[in-house]
């Protein structure tokens, strides 16, 4: 088991009970407006890993759901899994091919050997552009899962792992940061003083320049940090680390900040004898209050970097964030 597993604190399940599949996914679609287009998602651990014959039972389940569709209930378009690079080989995909899968998420982690070997993932670079390739070729979307500090794991090997998903052919992106939870062997590890638990704040500047990455390929990158649970707040689960609950927003908070920084610097280099005294920024709709930070953040930081320019930022028709000067 890699050194940072603890899949049942993680997930919040403790059990699984396969007759309960499906009044789960009943319930579920209970939540869901009737013109939505879902997938059933099987999530929470190695999908392909599993045994066999639950496998095929849990696809039969939902390849049924999008063959007959409930009256009243969302339209279930495809399959979606999350599995590792080692549990996909050539009879896996024939399997899968006999099902209306659209998606798979395959947990990369790290693309350094080194960095896979001190975290004991059991599987290789190599297997990892293997099983990326067979995911492609089968005309999957493929979503790249990667970690950020991982055991002897560096930013720039973060940097890497994210080009690598890139040049994989990764249709998204999610990047986790390292969370130690108590009986895995990470927490051993850092009791030993082998390891030294990520903060929350290297873990946010770190995601940032791992984000910009994607951002420069045009891979979308669908989550920063994990997802919540009752566990992940449980501190008799939770030993430390970058454990926050809105840690994607601090991430995309840090990104608008730099951006705006950016636009800001050009602006006003190109108008050097400006009379306008307001800085203004306009958001996209949607995307005002990571432009202004947790707790206003990135507006007092402006403020303080921009004096004695006022700092005006507000929601517009934009594609993106853009800059102007005004005189008010």
């Amino acid at each position: 088991m890699c050194v940072f597993c603890n899949q049942r604190s993680i997930s919040g399940k403790h059990s699984f009970q396969r007759e309960s599949v499906i009044d789960e996914i009943d319930t579920a679609l209970a939540t869901i407006p009737e013109d939505a287009e879902v997938e059933i998602a099987y999530f929470g651990g190695s999908f392909t890993g599993i045994d066999r014959e639950l496998m095929i039972y849990l696809l039969d389940v939902a390849k049924d759901y999008v063959d007959n569709r409930r009256e009243g209930r969302a339209k279930i378009i495809g399959i979606r899994m999350s599995t590792r690079p080692d549990y996909i080989n050539a009879e896996i995909m024939e399997i899968l091919s006999r099902y209306p899968v659209r998606t798979v998420e395959l947990g990369l982690q790290s693309m350094r050997e080194q960095v896979l070997s001190l975290s004991k993932r059991g599987h290789s670079a190599t297997d990892a552009e293997n099983a990326c390739k067979l995911i492609k070729s089968a005309g999957y979307s493929l979503i790249g899962q990667m970690m950020i500090g991982l055991p002897g794991s560096t930013l720039e090997d973060e940097l890497y792992t994210a080009r690598k998903i890139c040049e994989m052919g990764a249709d998204g992106a999610r990047i986790y940061p390292t969370v130690v939870f108590f009986g895995t062997e990470l927490a051993d590890m850092t009791d030993r003083g082998e390891y030294e638990m990520l903060s929350i704040e290297d873990a946010v500047l770190r995601s940032k320049e791992v984000l910009k990455i994607f951002e420069q390929r045009d891979v979308e990158c669908i989550r920063v940090g994990l997802c919540a649970s009752d566990n992940l707040g449980d501190a008799n689960q939770v030993k430390g680390g970058a454990n926050h609950p809105s840690l994607g927003e601090l991430v995309m908070g840090e990104r608008c900040y730099d951006e705006m920084c950016l636009l800001a610097d050009n602006l006003l280099r190109i108008n050097k004898n400006t009379d306008a005294n307001t800085l203004v920024f306009l958001t996209p709709r949607g995307e005002l209050s990571k432009a202004i930070g947790q707790r206003g953040k990135n507006r007092s930081r402006l403020e303080e970097r921009y004096k004695p320019y006022k700092i005006d930022i507000k929601e517009a028709n934009v594609p993106k964030i853009v800059s102007q000067l005004e005189k008010r």
